[in-house]
């Protein structure tokens, strides 16, 4: 993104990371329209004062509104913009039956893919999620560890099917447009820093947070990928895990996989705490590189 003060579009920007990724970015030098069904909180008078950060409250399953709003023909609202991030979804499988997970979240997705590609705009960067590999573990177990974005997707659930045709989607928006970056961020499961406070819990028992092969992502490291990928240059769809570069454990990472997965291949030695959601292509690819840690904190 090469604009000396980009303006970005955000979707879901009152959520869990969404709050984080808008005041990272406000605190870059982006200016933000941030779209959601409520208002995100932590904005400051003065975010709202200069103009840098906008809010309109949206249904981002309303193709026509969320056009309106990517295409800058909201009053007072107006583009053009330099990239979308878009965050805003049911965040979770379960949250809602199935076929209203199915609808919103893909819906959603279309309609702010599409209305950026309406607007011309040609950086795209969306929250696709560790789900897609095959979490949580219960149906098969994860194929070698760290796991890392070269074996095909295997969603177990409705959430995370919609996840991997958001990635679908992407590969042929970009097919249809040689010139457009899409970046899609596997994130891990979504920390702040009042949740670690139960991290030394799950030592007792190691099945307890098996199912993501003991991942999290700091929502403030959440947020650098988001900014890092709003800078990735060169066009086509590319997707990254993002995870914390530790587990969510005390115990090493090594003793966790002989004890919990002892027939699962692990393809490199581990440092003691070294993630099993491997994070090597955010780093190459993004200049991705987390500064924090539930070890800082407890």
């Amino acid at each position: 993104m090469s604009a000396e003060n980009p303006r970005v579009v955000l979707t879901g920007a009152a959520g869990k990371l969404g709050r984080i990724v808008l005041r990272d970015l406000l605190d870059h030098g982006f200016s933000v329209l941030a779209l959601d069904q409520a208002p995100p909180p932590g904005l400051t008078d003065a975010d709202l004062v200069d103009g840098r950060a906008q809010f309109v409250r949206i249904d981002l399953t309303d193709h026509g509104a969320v056009t309106e709003a990517i295409t800058g023909r909201i009053e007072e609202r107006g583009g053009p913009f330099d990239g979308v991030v878009h965050l805003a979804a049911i965040p979770a499988p379960g949250l809602a039956p199935n076929g209203t997970t199915f609808r919103n979240n893909s819906a959603a997705t279309w309609n702010v893919f599409d209305a950026a590609r309406a607007a011309g705009i040609r950086n795209v960067v969306w929250a696709s999620s560790e789900t897609v590999l095959g979490l949580p573990f219960d149906a098969a177990p994860p194929p070698y560890a760290p796991l890392d974005e070269e074996y095909r997707v295997r969603p177990e659930s409705t959430y995370s099917l919609v996840k991997s045709l958001e990635e679908e989607m992407a590969h042929h928006f970009c097919r249809w447009e040689p010139e457009l970056t899409m970046t899609g961020l596997r994130f891990s499961n979504v920390m702040h820093v009042e949740d670690y406070a139960r991290f030394p819990s799950f030592d007792a028992d190691p099945r307890l947070r098996k199912w993501n092969l003991w991942g999290y992502i700091d929502a403030r490291d959440g947020a650098q990928a988001v900014r890092k990928a709003l800078q990735r240059r060169g066009p086509g769809v590319e997707v990254c895990i993002v995870a914390n570069a530790d587990t969510v454990m005390t115990r090493s990472s090594a003793s966790l996989m002989a004890e919990v997965y002892p027939d699962v291949e692990v393809r490199k030695e581990l440092a003691e705490h070294e993630t099993l959601l491997s994070i090597d292509k955010a780093r190459r690819l993004l200049g991705y590189e987390p500064e924090h840690s539930w070890r800082d904190h407890v």
